[in-house]
C-alpha cells in the first residue's frame, strides 16, 4: 500500500499541477502515439479526488474524475499495467470509462515517481479496441515513461531557478531625486542570460546591464556570478569592477568560449554619466531635443579582455533635463524596425515615457519574431 499522504505531498512539492503545456513532455506523448498506434494518451498526475494532464492527445480535455480512473489503479498498485480487453476482466468490464466515454478497451500505462520515489502519475496509452501487447513493447513505455519523467524533474528544478532568478532583481527601483527610472527583463525561455542591477550609494546610482552570450541555465548561472562580482565591493571604480568581473569570468569560463557583453555605469545627481561598454554597443542617450548618441567606451565584452582596468576606462557626458539613457539587450532588435531600430524607440520613448517604453519592450517579448531575451532599461533626467 502507498502512503496516499506522502504521495500527494511529493507531488505538491513537485509544483507542475495545472502549469502550462510542455512542448518536451508533448514531444513523448507524440511520439508514444505513433509508435504503440493509438488514438489516446495521456501524461497524467493523480490529485487528490483528480486526474490532471501535463499532456493529452485523443481525450477530453486536461482533467478527469480521479475515482474509478485506471490510472489511479496504477498509481495505487504502483506498477506498470497492461489491459489488452477491459471487456473481458471481471474487475475492468464495469468500469465508468468502459461502458461510457472514452469507451475504453485497451490501457497501458507505467508509473511517473517523485524526486523521492512516490508514484505521482503515469504515462498511459489507451484505445477504443482491444490490442495484444508484447514484453517489449512494455520495455519500450517503461523507457518513454522515464524520458517523461526526467522532463517533469527538469520542469521543477527551472521553477525554482526561476524563482531565485527573480529574487534577484531589484525588488523596488532605487529613487534618485530629479530622474525617473524604468527597468524590466523578460526570458526567452523560464531562465535568463540578461540581467540588470540598480543600486544607490552615496547619492551615486550605479547601472549594470549584461547579456551572456546564449540562453537558458548556463548564461543565467554566469549571469548570476557575474552580478555578484560587481556587487562586491562598491567602493571600486567602473573600470575596476569591470577588470575585474573580466578576470575571474576568463579564469572560470574562458576553455568555454563563453562571454558577456555588459553596460556599467554611475550616474550623479548633478547629471554626470560614467559609462564602461564592454562590447556590447546598445547604450544611447536620447537628448531631449529628439538627437541621440550611442556611449561606447570600445572594450571587448568581459571574458575576452586581458583584465587591464586601462582598456576599461569610462566615456563620460551630462544627462540634461529632458535627457535619457536607454540600454537594452540585443533581443530588442528582434522587435524593433530593422531599418531605423533607434528611430522606432526615440518615438517610443517620447510617446510612452520611461515606464510605458519599459512596458512596450517586455510586451514585444511575446512577438513571434522574438528569439532571444530581452531586458530594457531607461533612467531620464526629469526637465
Amino acid at each position: 500500500m502507498i502512503d496516499e499522504g506522502r504521495r500527494q505531498a511529493a507531488l505538491d512539492a513537485m509544483g507542475i499541477l495545472d502549469t502550462p503545456p510542455d512542448e518536451r513532455v508533448d514531444r513523448v506523448a507524440r511520439l508514444a502515439k505513433e509508435m504503440f498506434g493509438v488514438p489516446m494518451v495521456s501524461v497524467s498526475l493523480l490529485d487528490r479526488d483528480r486526474q490532471w494532464r501535463k499532456s493529452q492527445i485523443g481525450l477530453d480535455g486536461p482533467e478527469a474524475p480521479r475515482a474509478d480512473s485506471f490510472c489511479d489503479y496504477t498509481v495505487r498498485e504502483n506498477r506498470a499495467v497492461v489491459i489488452e480487453d477491459a471487456t473481458a476482466l471481471p474487475e475492468f468490464a464495469a468500469n465508468p470509462f468502459v461502458v461510457g466515454d472514452p469507451h475504453l478497451r485497451f490501457y497501458a500505462a507505467h508509473p511517473l515517481y517523485a524526486p523521492g520515489g512516490e508514484p505521482v502519475g503515469t504515462l498511459c496509452i489507451v484505445d477504443t479496441q482491444p490490442h495484444p501487447f508484447s514484453d517489449g513493447q512494455a520495455a519500450l513505455l517503461k523507457d518513454l515513461a522515464f524520458w517523461v519523467q526526467t522532463e517533469l524533474a527538469k520542469d521543477q528544478e527551472l521553477d525554482h531557478a526561476a524563482v531565485v532568478q527573480r529574487a534577484m532583481r531589484p525588488r523596488e527601483l532605487p529613487q534618485l531625486p530629479g530622474f525617473t527610472i524604468a527597468a524590466a527583463g523578460t526570458a526567452r525561455g523560464q531562465l535568463s542570460g540578461d540581467f540588470f542591477d540598480l543600486s544607490l550609494r552615496d547619492g551615486r546610482l550605479r547601472i549594470t546591464l549584461a547579456d551572456v552570450m546564449g540562453k537558458g541555465t548556463g548564461p543565467a548561472l554566469v549571469a548570476a556570478g557575474l552580478r555578484a562580482s560587481l556587487r562586491t565591493a562598491p567602493e571600486r571604480s567602473l573600470a575596476e569592477a569591470i577588470a575585474e568581473a573580466d578576470r575571474l569570468i576568463d579564469a572560470d569560463l574562458g576553455d568555454t568560449g563563453m562571454f558577456v557583453t555588459a553596460v556599467h555605469a554611475e550616474l550623479s545627481a548633478d547629471g554626470r554619466l560614467d559609462l564602461v561598454d564592454a562590447g556590447h554597443g546598445l547604450a544611447f542617450v536620447v537628448r531631449a531635443d529628439g538627437s541621440w548618441e550611442r556611449m561606447r567606451s570600445l572594450g571587448l565584452p568581459i571574458g575576452m579582455g586581458s583584465g587591464d582596468v586601462e582598456e576599461r576606462r569610462p566615456e563620460a557626458t551630462i544627462l540634461e533635463p529632458g535627457d535619457c539613457l536607454i540600454c537594452c539587450s540585443d533581443g530588442l532588435l528582434d522587435v524593433v524596425d530593422p531599418e531605423d531600430p533607434i528611430t522606432e524607440v526615440t518615438r517610443i520613448l517620447r510617446e510612452l515615457g520611461p515606464d510605458g517604453a519599459v512596458r512596450e519592450a517586455v510586451r514585444r517579448s511575446r512577438d513571434p519574431r522574438a528569439t532571444d531575451d530581452i531586458t530594457a532599461l531607461v533612467v531620464r533626467r526629469d526637465a
